[in-house]
């Protein structure tokens, strides 16, 4: 299961659904589980593309929401993608490629225009000691009315210093 979703299933007390992909090799039969439906059909669309396993496709769905990674596919933004663990630059064009035109077909509405301006601000968060998702976190609170990249890692920072 994804990190986010194991966290979520540690917080609470009750019974969940969970939505399971099944992988069948020679020598296994693994079980991939996630708390979304969203999540199991990125995942699906993922693990078909040659070179992403199921463990590649799982560390993708733990990074961020299927939306935000759609919408990443759609606007072919590789930089958000190579900042993924485990996916390198000849990966990411192989997703844009492969998944661009499906991210349409989708179940769920697809977030293209997250991150449009803030790739160089969550670099430079990254450069100063946050992980990726906290930076990425605190700039989807800063306003969109921020426009400049300064001002933008400024508010961010003073969210994060919070």
């Amino acid at each position: 299961m994804p990190a986010s979703d194991i966290r979520k299933i540690q917080q609470d007390d009750e019974c969940v659904k969970i939505h399971a992909h099944l992988c069948v090799k020679e020598d296994a039969l693994d079980l991939y589980g996630f708390l979304d439906k969203t999540q199991l059909e990125l995942f699906g669309l993922f693990i078909t593309i040659s070179g992403i396993g199921p463990k590649v496709a799982l560390t993708v769905l733990s990074t961020e929401k299927p939306s935000v990674l759609a919408g990443a596919i759609v606007r072919e933004d590789i930089t958000f993608l190579t900042k993924i663990s485990g996916i390198g630059e000849k990966i990411a064009k192989k997703i844009v490629l492969e998944l661009r035109e499906k991210m349409s077909n989708l179940s769920f509405a697809v977030d293209d225009a997250g991150g449009a301006l803030d790739g160089d601000a969550i670099d430079a968060l990254v450069s100063l000691g946050w992980n990726v998702k906290d930076a990425r976190d605190a700039l989807k609170c800063v306003s969109q009315d921020v426009t400049r990249t300064e001002a933008r890692i400024t508010e961010a920072l003073k969210l994060l210093g919070k």
